[in-house]
């Protein structure tokens, strides 16, 4: 089949693992023609968000991709928002794709996707939503682009659309309160992971703790992502740091942010059992989630936690609507400071539970975050 992946109203990164890519990845490796369109939004230093130039090229992926310019009228910071791109509509016409995968909820290119769906009703046309109250419809100009700009193109849109895909449960709550989108056109289709089977965790896990000098009996943490006050790696590391036990240690993998990183440096420096690995490649943090014992996000969300699960972690996350389906008898929910320590704590006293608790995350994933189940999924 010809499927087409429009990251116009998103990001695209090569060399990472997120939705986007790892959807690509699994088309590509199941045999079929695969472009991505994608605008030039990128990360330039891993950590902040840039532009690139317009391209041509072959993608980390697997796939051709085609960046192109950012279109319409004024400033630049306003062109980003609208996310017009002229030469969508002649890309898809030569092409000519079976399934369109449309990335992001929000700009003006959905108009163009629908309109190619209209005229060629056998195409199946899934659009992704990553949106929710915390990321979308915050500040004023947010509000008045969600209110005035996207809701009206989603609704014209809407007729022609497959169905909306939403990453969380905020997420579906959002749709249907902002763009009114009725539960029968939205499907739960979450951010999800590479499962290994037993004997490639097994090597993995193994190898893995040997070069990092994981002792037996040892447990290992490990939290990672772009550090800023919202990931609350500070009191993670508070928590940890109260705890007693000898046979804990704790790896950190990402990239401080100038607002955490004095205090944070300065935790690690007093804690021999802390270590930053800095960041690692995809690939690379996925061996380290397989190696350690329990992944730990207290603060803002990360796709991180779901290929946790896919590593068979159990989990200690913030206690918000969108972990719901995740934490089911594999971790622990937390919303302070106090409750971190309590995990923690209850670790120490049993450190048993995690067998229990990694085979109950392992058949969570399996039952939900699949990337090549929900790749087929988007062939139907």
């Amino acid at each position: 089949m010809k499927i087409i992946h429009l990251c116009v109203s998103c990001f695209y990164i090569d060399g990472y693992r997120y939705q986007e890519n790892e959807l690509v990845r699994e088309h590509v490796a199941t045999g079929h023609d695969v472009l991505v369109v994608a605008s030039t939004e990128t990360y330039l230093d891993n950590l902040t968000l840039g532009y690139t130039a317009p391209g041509d090229y072959m993608g980390t992926d697997g796939a051709r991709v085609i960046r192109l310019p950012y279109g319409g009228f004024g400033p630049f910071f306003l062109k980003k928002k609208l996310r017009i791109h002229k030469e969508l509509g002649r890309i898809l016409e030569g092409f000519a794709p079976d399934v369109i995968m449309f990335h992001g909820l929000c700009g003006w290119e959905l108009r163009t996707a629908a309109r190619y769906k209209y005229q060629h009703p056998n195409v199946k046309l899934y659009v992704d939503s990553h949106e929710d109250a915390n990321n979308s419809a915050v500040s004023t100009l947010s509000k008045l682009l969600h209110n005035f700009y996207y809701r009206p193109i989603i609704r014209a849109a809407l007729p022609n659309i497959d169905k909306v895909l939403c990453i969380s449960q905020e997420t579906l709550d959002f749709c249907r309160r902002q763009y009114g989108i009725d539960d029968a056109s939205m499907e739960f289709f979450p951010l999800g992971g590479r499962i290994a089977d037993d004997s490639s965790y097994t090597k993995i896990r193994s190898e893995t703790r040997r070069a990092l000098g994981v002792d037996l009996g040892q447990i290992v943490f490990i939290q990672s992502g772009k550090f800023d006050a919202k990931k609350k790696l500070v009191q993670s590391l508070r928590a940890f740091s109260r705890s007693q036990s000898e046979d804990f240690r704790f790896l950190i993998v990402g990239q401080l942010h100038d607002s955490i990183a004095d205090e944070a440096r300065d935790l690690i420096a007093r804690d021999p059992r802390i270590t930053f690995l800095g960041w690692k490649p995809a690939d690379e943090l996925y061996d380290l989630l397989c190696a350690a014992d329990v992944y730990v996000q207290p603060g803002s969300q990360s796709a991180t936690m779901q290929m946790s699960l896919c590593a068979r972690r159990p989990i200690i996350v913030a206690d918000v609507p969108s972990h719901v389906p995740f934490v089911q008898g594999n971790g622990w929910a937390v919303r302070d400071e106090s409750d971190l320590l309590s995990a923690f704590a209850k670790i120490e006293a049993d450190p048993g539970i995690l067998d229990i608790y990694s085979k109950r995350s392992y058949e969570i994933a399996t039952s939900l975050l699949d990337y090549r189940r929900m790749a087929k999924r988007l062939l139907t």
